[in-house]
């Protein structure tokens, strides 16, 4: 593993244990050249996707951006971080256990919104103003008309 601080190729790892979703393994490291410490995170990837997007661009799924989207549509809400990893993880083991290696990114959205539908309401409404494209206040009060409240605050 190089290292952030230096770019040396070799580090040494002196400590790993799995986190609390045990999905990830935490590894602590030291660079053996300049001796300065970082953490690096460990997860299984059973096969390569690719995200189909409008217009048929492909790119590689990219997790960090599930992860960024949960946090933005979840900020203030008073969830876990650990519900929110779980929500992602389990979002990322359907997408690699289901055989596709080509998937639409609407599909990965619907998985996304029936996810925070049962996290939380208001995290669900948040994300569905972004995916949905709301224009208008009048959408809003559509949508949340619609929702049933769930756990959360």
């Amino acid at each position: 593993m190089r290292c952030p601080f230096c770019a040396h190729d070799d580090s040494q790892v002196k400590d790993s244990r799995p986190t609390e979703d045990n999905t990830t393994i935490r590894r602590r490291r030291q660079c053996e050249s300049c001796g300065a410490r970082f953490t690096t995170f460990e997860r299984v990837q059973l096969r390569e996707i690719t995200v189909v997007k409008s217009e048929d661009r492909k790119e590689p799924f990219d997790r960090s951006k599930i992860d960024l989207s949960v946090a933005l549509a979840c900020r203030k809400r008073g969830l876990a971080q650990e519900q929110m990893d779980q929500l992602v993880s389990g979002i990322q083991r359907q997408l690699e256990t289901s055989g596709e290696t080509e998937i639409p990114s609407q599909k990965i959205g619907e998985m996304v919104m029936d996810g925070l539908k049962g996290l939380d309401s208001v995290a669900y409404i948040r994300f569905a103003s972004v995916y949905k494209d709301f224009t208008e206040a009048k959408d809003f009060k559509e949508f949340a008309g619609s929702v049933k409240d769930v756990g959360g605050a």
